[in-house]
């Protein structure tokens, strides 16, 4: 199984240096381990994120693209779908099939016709358009909701930290 992962592993890789979506590079750690990548990810325009470059992590499980991967922000992040360890929370790295919550319907969550590209893609989106309803962050997600002025004041300050200006 580690085999078929590894081959389509290589392929998006492949497919990411040749047509990378403005805003985003990922790739592997190191060319030993193909199942551990680093993605940078620009905070989208007009957005809390706006001017920052955030270093996530995605890992992969052996049976790849059968599960999703694990993905977290290694930079400092404050969002309503980030855990405060960074995990990234979002229906597509969900795993496939119904969601025993009913909450996702199966079509939302993982499924082998993804891609890396549509998970950055995804996480893009996210930062731009939080989905306060199902937070992993209660706090951001309550803050988001409530009092937008100082969630954009701690969005701001992660952008500085990102750029090493603070």
């Amino acid at each position: 199984m580690a085999g078929s992962a590894l081959k389509r592993l290589m392929a998006e890789y492949k497919q990411l240096t040749l047509n990378s979506p403005e805003g985003i590079v990922a790739g592997p750690k190191s060319e030993e381990n193909f199942f551990e990548w680093e993605a940078m990810i620009s905070g989208p325009e007009d957005t809390s994120f706006e001017g920052g470059v955030f270093i996530t992590e995605l890992v992969f499980p052996p049976d790849y693209p059968l599960s999703p991967p694990k993905m977290r922000f290694i930079s400092e992040m404050f969002h309503p779908n980030v855990y405060q360890d960074g995990r990234v929370c979002i229906s597509i790295l969900h795993t496939p099939g119904d969601d025993p919550l009913g909450y996702e319907t199966a079509a939302e969550r993982w499924s082998p016709v993804q891609s890396i590209e549509k998970i950055l893609l995804s996480v893009v989106s996210m930062l731009a358009e939080p989905n306060d309803e199902s937070g992993a962050n209660v706090d951001a997600s309550k803050m988001w909701r409530d009092n937008r002025q100082q969630f954009n004041e701690i969005a701001q300050t992660l952008v500085r930290k990102s750029l090493g200006i603070e």
